[in-house]
């Protein structure tokens, strides 16, 4: 009898294993398509002397080196850490202190909310354009205009290799900030108000409430958020190249633009911008490798 049960609890086990199999079946398929294939096809094309997307030639690990021994290459490598780095001063914090304003609103939170996200409902190259013509260097720049009431004579700013990516990332960060902060507005709302209430009456101030209960409740949603925005950050491509091509000087050109230039800027060098994009996925597994590392540690210390 003991068999016989033991052996219908591992018919049950098989069958739910088999239609959870069947239930992610259809999304390993469009998987493995549309990203293990290609991304298998890229290592494999990075090793090939190519003509546009024809192999033509094993070359091994040539079109590395002689992408990584050009100018462009490490200053697109220095541009692209340049950008993550200003992507954490400028667009970490924003959206937490953006949704902690909203959700302390009492009335009108709907239409903050919506305005809140409203950027990210805008198509990228309209935002870019937009932006290019509020920080152009004519005379009819919109911030030029209004520095111009304050008697401030005409700036150039995207010509100016210091300022050109933290205004690109400023750019990025209005446009995304407002969709962030919804997901931390839904994080923030699950933490129990009787904590509130207790620190509230135990004389903690706000900005106490805010260190020992809101932020250590987000804290893991954060670190996840934080490695997807450096994942991001670091796929940047269309806003550098529609805002400023590349310029001043390659001041803003960033590793998958250098791909683009590769791949369709004229030499139509699939190897190479194989090669390119490569690189920046073995530098993103890494960086999301050193992340979980450090994550597990912090698990295991609580």
């Amino acid at each position: 009898m003991k068999k016989r049960s033991h052996s219908l609890a591992a018919g049950a086990r098989r069958s739910e294993s088999f239609k959870s199999w069947l239930i992610m079946l259809p999304g390993l398929i469009l998987m493995t398509f549309f990203v293990w294939e290609p991304l298998l096809e890229s290592v494999r094309m990075s090793l090939y002397k190519t003509e546009n997307i024809e192999l033509v030639k094993f070359i091994g690990l040539k079109n590395f080196i002689s992408v990584m021994g050009k100018a462009n290459f490490t200053q697109a490598l220095v541009n692209t850490f340049a950008y993550t780095f200003w992507s954490l001063l400028i667009g970490f914090v924003l959206p937490i202190a953006l949704a902690m304003l909203i959700g302390e609103t009492v009335r009108g939170k709907g239409l903050f909310r919506t305005a809140a996200y409203l950027p990210n409902m805008l198509p990228g190259l309209a935002v870019i354009i937009l932006w290019s013509a509020f920080f152009s260097g004519e005379k009819s720049g919109v911030l030029n205009i209004l520095l111009g009431k304050l008697g401030i004579p005409t700036q150039t700013y995207l010509t100016r290799s210091n300022l050109v990516i933290p205004i690109i990332i400023s750019i990025a960060t209005w446009k995304g900030a407002g969709a962030t902060a919804l997901i931390y507005m839904a994080a923030m709302a699950s933490v129990n108000p009787e904590l509130y209430e207790a620190a509230a009456i135990d004389g903690a101030s706000v900005w106490q409430r805010v260190i020992h209960i809101l932020l250590p409740s987000i804290k893991k949603l954060a670190g996840t958020l934080l490695i997807l925005q450096i994942i991001s950050v670091f796929q940047i491509m269309y806003e550098p190249m529609v805002l400023t091509k590349g310029g001043p000087d390659n001041a803003s050109l960033s590793l998958m633009q250098l791909m683009w230039q590769y791949a369709f800027g004229g030499s139509m060098d699939y190897g190479k911008a194989s090669a390119v994009a490569v690189i920046v996925t073995v530098i993103l597994l890494g960086m999301t490798a050193v992340y979980s590392y450090f994550n597990n540690k912090e698990s295991d210390w609580d």
